[in-house]
């Protein structure tokens, strides 16, 4: 298991923890279900009750297969698990497909919030800097990052031609709504 944030935080492994965490009686047997939490422990991330003092972060949502293609996580994502499949044998119970858990910080601060410039989502009320030519990089609205703002997105759109015609910069931040609208900061 791998957790990111797009470049922002070192990735943090966990090899057979994932293994120990599935066979639970009355609860989804996925390691990582939705609802369920995550803790740190030696640089990785493992499955733990959200009761423990432990516990960093809830699963919003949980799917199977790359995250590239696959579905979006919700627009509150603070960060992004990536979880490598583990063979175990021929049980399901001892074994995970590849996949990914869209986590949510239980404490602030909550980097997938709208400015806070830090999810791994780009979504309305995102601010954005030039990294390069063609490449923008979130920040926060506030100034308090290295890099200040210099757009805001404003609204998400099916399509370019669908943002009001105040707009500056088109960013691409997928799901159902692909494009982001953004106008430059005074």
């Amino acid at each position: 298991m791998t957790g990111c944030r797009t470049g922002r935080q070192p990735a943090a492994t966990a090899g057979a923890a994932a293994a120990g965490a599935h066979a639970r009686g009355g609860r989804d047997p996925a390691f990582l279900a939705r609802g369920e939490c995550a803790g740190r422990a030696a640089g990785s991330f493992t499955e733990v009750s959200c009761r423990r003092p432990d516990a960093v972060a809830r699963v919003l949502a949980r799917y199977n297969g790359p995250r590239s293609g696959g579905p979006r996580c919700p627009d509150e994502t603070d960060f992004v698990l990536h979880i490598n499949a583990l063979d175990q044998g021929t049980s399901e119970e001892s074994s995970a497909p590849e996949g990914y858990a869209c986590m949510r910080n239980l404490q602030p601060p909550h980097p997938g919030d709208p400015g806070m410039g830090g999810g791994p989502l780009t979504v309305t009320g995102d601010c954005l800097y030039t990294q390069r030519d063609g490449v923008v990089k979130e920040t926060a609205c506030d100034g308090s990052a290295a890099r200040a703002p210099e757009y805001r997105v404003t609204t998400e759109v099916g399509a370019r031609r669908e943002c009001p015609p105040s707009t500056d910069l088109y960013v691409q931040v997928g799901g159902g709504a692909p494009v982001g609208c953004a106008r430059r900061l005074s």
